[in-house]
């Protein structure tokens, strides 16, 4: 029997909140800017054997304790690593999407020799390079974010569908906690470190996004040394949950499990 297994851990200064199931390559999930650990049960869904799944909270987010101070990407990114060590695992794939992918880019910057190769799902490399929606977004009652959500992260034949469920990838936080967010995914800018970016990296986007154009993808795939995009037409920002299917097998090709089934 597949095990599930959600509990805390102590990482660095964190106490992490995280989800571990399935067995065979570590695949570190990193949540997107308003989302938190659970964000990934339909990717997780298909992931199937051979990989292990890992999805955590990020600082302010779910079940995590940390410090009520600033951050950055990067601070986020020596987190992960964190939790790498708290895990005892010495290298993960890592999976990030929408901001988890920024936190991912900059995970993979950082701390190379921890990375196996990245994956990339809907995300940029620059918040410069969003659209102006993710400011509207970002201003909006958590109520209305779950009301705006559906139109960005679905196409309409995804919002008819039983996986269109918006709400349910967006997590309540504190005014003060998505303040500390928001400042966060703002300072977010690693455009001229791209080539630092060492680990296979596979690229997943829709290119329809109207919250992280599909220009960002292109440009990272043109700076990232060892890139391949693959690109899902006239999908939008909720990739992961809408196309789950499609994005779980290309992560199994490009991880080297797909014969395991």
């Amino acid at each position: 029997m597949t095990k599930h297994r959600q509990e805390t851990v102590r990482a660095g200064e964190l106490d992490v909140g995280f989800l571990d199931s399935g067995d065979g390559v570590p695949l570190l999930l990193v949540h997107g800017g308003e989302s938190d650990r659970t964000q990934f049960a339909t990717l997780r869904a298909g992931l199937g054997a051979g990989i292990r799944a890992i999805s955590y909270d990020q600082r302010d987010s779910g079940i995590t304790v940390n410090p009520p101070v600033p951050y950055t990407p990067e601070v986020l990114a020596d987190d992960l690593v964190d939790l790498l060590d708290a895990l005892g695992l010495a290298r993960a794939h890592l999976l990030g999407t929408s901001f988890g992918g920024a936190v991912a880019q900059h995970a993979a910057r950082r701390h190379p020799e921890r990375v196996a190769s990245l994956v990339l799902v809907a995300t940029t490399p620059s918040y410069a390079m969003g659209s102006a929606a993710i400011d509207e977004l970002l201003e909006m009652s958590h109520e209305d974010r779950q009301q705006a959500a559906a139109d960005y992260f679905f196409t309409p034949e995804g919002q008819a569908g039983q996986r269109a469920r918006p709400a349910g990838t967006l997590t309540r936080r504190t005014p003060e906690q998505s303040v500390r967010r928001h400042d966060a995914a703002r300072r977010h800018e690693i455009r001229d470190g791209l080539g630092g970016i060492t680990a296979p990296t596979l690229i997943v986007h829709g290119t329809q996004d109207r919250l992280a154009p599909y220009e960002g993808a292109l440009l990272m795939e043109r700076r990232i040394p060892n890139a391949e995009l693959c690109p899902i037409e006239g999908g939008r920002h909720g990739i992961a949950v809408e196309f789950a299917d499609t994005v779980a097998h290309r992560v199994r090709e490009f991880l080297g499990v797909e014969g395991h089934g």
